[in-house]
C-alpha cells in the first residue's frame, strides 16, 4: 500500500471549493495515484485529491506550486467562484488518537494513501458546507424582513418575485449538498478499507459534518416555509381582491339596470 511523505512527520493541507464542478477526465487518463476519490501527484513531493463537485484538497504542496496548480486547473472548473472557500489543516504523525483534531492539527498513525483520501473526503465536505452555510445565512437574512412584514401586515405584492428566487436558492443548495456532494453518505472507499471506518467516523465527528448538515437543512427548510407562507398569503389576498372586484362589478351592473329601469 502506497505510503506518502515517508520522510516527514507533518504536512500542510489546504482545502478549496473552487466551483460547481471540476472536469476530472484529463487527470483520469494521466496515471493517477488513486481513483475515487481521484489522487494525482503535484509539485516535488505533494499530491492533490480532486472531487467532481468542485473541491480540491492539496497535501504538502509549496505555495508557488499551489498557485501554479490552481492556475492550471482553472480551465477545468465549471462556474468557478470568484473567491473560493478554503480551509487549512496540518496532519501530524501520532501513534495514538488517530483521527483526533486539535486546533487544526489532524493526528494520523501513518501517511497511507487511503487515510489521506479519507481526510480529503472530510475536508472537502467541510469546505462545501462552509460555502453553503455562508450562502444560506445570506438567504436567511434576506427572508427575515419578509417574515417581519407578515407580522406587521405590510407585505407588498412586489416581494413575490424575490421570494420565489429565495425558494429557488434554497432548493438549489439542498440539491447540491444531498444529490452531488452526498454530505452524510460514507465514502465508497470504506467498502475497500473497512478497517478505516473508525478513522472516518472520528474525523466526521471532529468536523461536525452531520451536525452542520442538519443545521443547514433546518435553516433552508425555515427559509422555504417562510417564503411559501408569504406567497400563499399574497395569493389569498389577490383572490380576495378579485372577489371584491367581482362584487363591485355586479353592484355596478345592478345599479345600471335600476337606472335604466327608472329612467325608462
Amino acid at each position: 500500500m502506497l505510503n506518502l511523505f515517508s520522510n516527514k512527520d507533518s504536512i500542510k493541507v489546504r482545502a478549496y471549493f473552487l466551483g460547481q464542478q471540476i472536469d476530472l477526465k484529463p487527470f483520469s487518463r494521466a496515471d493517477p495515484l488513486a481513483i475515487d476519490p481521484l489522487v494525482i501527484s503535484n509539485g516535488q513531493s505533494g499530491c492533490a485529491v480532486l472531487f467532481d463537485y468542485g473541491a480540491a484538497i492539496l497535501f504538502g504542496i509549496a505555495a508557488v506550486e499551489e498557485a501554479k496548480f490552481l492556475s492550471d486547473i482553472q480551465g477545468l472548473v465549471v462556474n468557478a467562484f470568484p473567491t473560493p472557500e478554503t480551509e487549512d489543516a496540518v496532519i501530524r504523525l501520532a501513534p495514538v488518537n488517530e483521527g483526533k483534531v486539535e486546533e487544526g492539527v489532524i493526528l494520523l498513525a501513518e501517511f497511507r494513501l487511503p487515510s489521506l483520501q479519507l481526510v480529503a473526503e472530510v475536508l472537502a465536505k467541510s469546505v462545501v458546507l462552509a460555502e453553503y452555510e455562508s450562502g444560506a445565512a445570506q438567504v436567511f437574512d434576506q427572508v427575515e424582513p419578509f417574515a417581519a412584514s407578515l407580522q406587521s401586515g405590510n407585505f407588498r405584492r412586489g416581494q413575490a418575485a424575490e421570494l420565489l428566487r429565495q425558494i429557488g436558492n434554497s432548493l438549489t443548495i439542498q440539491h447540491k449538498i444531498v444529490g452531488r456532494v452526498e454530505i452524510v453518505e460514507k465514502p465508497e472507499l470504506l467498502w475497500e478499507y473497512p478497517e478505516l471506518d473508525r478513522l472516518y467516523a472520528r474525523l466526521e465527528d471532529e468536523y461536525e459534518i452531520r451536525e452542520r448538515h442538519l443545521a443547514l437543512e433546518r435553516k433552508l427548510d425555515l427559509v422555504s416555509r417562510t417564503a411559501e407562507t408569504a406567497l400563499n398569503i399574497q395569493h389569498q389576498n389577490t383572490g380576495l381582491r378579485l372577489e371584491w372586484y367581482v362584487v363591485i362589478l355586479i353592484v355596478i351592473e345592478v345599479l345600471l339596470s335600476l337606472y335604466e329601469l327608472f329612467v325608462a
